[in-house]
């Protein structure tokens, strides 16, 4: 029997919910609190008709579903993919790259095995040999030793492993901030294992690709259509005030809108981020082992920045991972996007990361003004880009216009021993499921990590409603079931 199951957030989770339990028969309603869908991958237009980004949002090869779902919309043709490499600026070089490349003659692992010995910019051969040793277990232990090394930091691990401290410096660094935005001596090693493990046994894994326009219209938008075109709502504006349950039970009963209005379903689904469910959760759900968990985890905060110069800067048409201490990675979007495109001025896209002390940051750059972050951004291209930029804009390129875009929350925050706090999408309520990158998913706090979420829940809403076993509560830690 088709369900009517209501999905509250649109975001990449909720999105790829609808999507997914609209091909199986269902009709998903999606509630999404702001003016346009996307979540973490929001984006608007300013008053020149630029967009403002949330973030800089990179497709990976090791994005399996995410690709499929490219593929299954039919929107393959608007991924851009670049040449594959990984490329670094070199801060002892100023104004200089240095490339990580990998042939595309060659299969998984030798092309990787390339690309680091073929490289003689950041490592010695004899600190080369040194990190390749200690990933030998990874390689051998595959997903259940990534797991297990979830309690320790990077840096912890490093020293156990005797790897050299310049391979954190030089490589590990800039991989922890690009993919969760946290200083290596906070984040888990299972963040930078999942993604080794991925790039070293796929062919294709590292390579990146940047989508060819805005988020909402070229990727949320035909999410939406798709669920649209098969029974389903999507509604913007619709902020949700109060999850409604019975007083007996505990199942949701309603959801009620912030004007008042009460949307009901046959099943329900929760693709908010996981601070703003724990915000919203009903008092009857709290002292619930599962729910209770949830207080492990917390969004981590991060800056997208936006600089337009008035002439082009040195072109890379790629992601670039900056090595610099306020910077993560960054992209000229005039090169590397189809709607942004400009062959006379540069508009450069960059993650500001770390900024604040969870996240290993002696500054709490959220709570900085606009004008305090760009310039910390230009000081810090000045020194790596000399030639072309000076913070004070005496000279070189001109600054025309910036934006800076805060979350104080964003993907939950991989510090180390919080993977055994992920819940699953089942929850112990029959009629309520989680979606979102932090439920429990091999691609951790990701836009694949959002999409695999969001087909899980759906898969959990459709086997209930088929009288089928789903995939069962994931288990609480002890420390939670003690305090029943």
């Amino acid at each position: 029997t088709p369900q009517r199951v209501v999905v509250i957030g649109g975001g990449l989770a909720g999105l790829s919910c609808a999507k997914y339990l609209a091909d199986a028969g269902h009709h998903p309603v999606v509630l999404e609190r702001g003016a346009v869908l996307g979540g973490k991958v929001a984006a608007w237009q300013d008053k020149d008709g630029d967009w403002i980004e949330t973030g800089l949002h990179i497709f990976f090869g090791a994005y399996p579903n995410m690709m499929n779902l490219f593929k299954e919309l039919g929107i393959e043709d608007r991924l851009q993919w670049k040449e594959h490499a990984m490329t670094f600026a070199m801060q002892e070089n100023p104004g200089e790259f240095t490339k990580f490349n990998f042939p595309p003659a060659l299969p998984a692992p030798f092309n990787m095995a390339y690309a680091i010995l073929t490289n003689d910019k950041m490592l010695t051969w004899v600190e080369k040999l040194r990190t390749g040793a200690p990933l030998v277990p990874m390689l051998v232990g595959g997903q259940d030793y990534i797991d297990a090394q979830d309690e320790l930091d990077v840096q912890t691990w490093m020293k156990k492993n005797f790897m050299p401290e310049r391979v954190r410096e030089e490589l590990f660094i800039a991989m922890g901030k690009a993919l969760d935005f946290i200083d290596s001596d906070k984040l888990s090693m299972t963040v930078i294992l999942t993604a080794m493990n991925r790039f070293i046994n796929e062919t294709h894994g590292s390579k990146t690709a940047f989508l060819d326009g805005n988020q909402p219209d070229r990727l949320c938008a035909p999410m939406a259509a798709h669920a649209i075109e098969r029974g389903g709502e999507v509604r913007t504006g619709a902020g949700l005030k109060k999850i409604l349950v019975d007083d007996v039970s505990g199942e949701v009963v309603g959801l009620e809108l912030v004007g008042g209005e009460v949307v009901t379903g046959d099943h329900y689904v929760s693709a908010m981020p996981v601070d703003a469910l724990k915000l919203l959760l009903p008092k009857k759900w709290a002292p619930m082992p599962f729910f209770k968990q949830l207080n492990e985890l917390e969004g981590i905060p991060v800056i997208n920045v936006h600089l337009w110069f008035d002439r082009k800067l040195l072109p890379y048409d790629g992601l670039v991972f900056s090595r610099s201490p306020l910077l993560s990675v960054y992209a000229d979007m005039s090169e590397c996007c189809k709607e942004y495109a400009s062959d006379k001025k540069s508009m450069l896209e960059l993650v500001f990361a770390p900024c604040s002390e969870l996240a290993g940051s002696d500054v709490n750059w959220i709570g900085k003004s606009d004008e305090e972050i760009v310039h910390a951004t230009l000081t810090e291209l000045e020194r790596l880009f000399p030639t072309e930029i000076s913070a004070d804009g005496s000279s070189k390129a001109k600054l025309l216009k910036h934006a800076v875009v805060k979350t104080p929350r964003s993907v939950y925050a991989a510090i180390p021993g919080r993977n055994k706090y992920r819940p699953s999408q089942a929850t112990p309520l029959a009629n309520f499921t989680l979606a979102g990158d932090f439920t429990y998913q091999k691609f951790l706090g990701s836009m694949e990590g959002a999409v695999l979420s969001g087909k899980l829940a759906a898969e959990v809403v459709s086997d209930k409603a088929a009288g089928r076993s789903c995939k069962p509560v994931k288990e609480v830690v002890a420390q939670y079931l003690q305090e029943v």
